[in-house]
């Protein structure tokens, strides 16, 4: 997700919390966040909701990541839904999708936009 440098940022988290090529979950204003850092991608770090729709679970950020299409996305470990993680569309049902939550690292910080 592209950073706006003018909006407000709050820190989710350390940078040395990520794990490359994975995903960790983070809470922000009481809600279960999925973030996904891929050093390889242009925008390196993603964060989407981590609970899955399909089975209620919060369990998206214990998924695997990849591209599928040339779009990065996670497969939730429970039914294999495919998430997109530039907008949170499912793959396999386009009416179905996930909250998306801009993000970005600043030096050492994780930071995500202020609603």
């Amino acid at each position: 997700m592209t950073s706006n440098p003018s909006a407000d940022w709050t820190k989710l988290c350390d940078k040395n919390d990520l794990i490359a090529h994975s995903g960790i979950a983070a809470v922000y204003q009481g809600q279960q966040i999925a973030l996904f850092y891929m050093p390889n991608y242009e925008n390196e770090i993603f964060a989407i909701g981590n609970n899955d729709p399909f089975s209620g679970a919060n369990i998206l950020a214990r998924g695997l990541i990849g591209d599928l299409k040339g779009e990065p996305m996670v497969a939730s470990p429970l039914y294999k839904q495919h998430f997109s993680l530039n907008s949170g569309t499912c793959f396999e049902d386009e009416e179905v999708r996930v909250p998306v939550w801009p993000v970005r690292i600043q030096g050492e910080n994780v930071e995500i936009m202020s609603a």
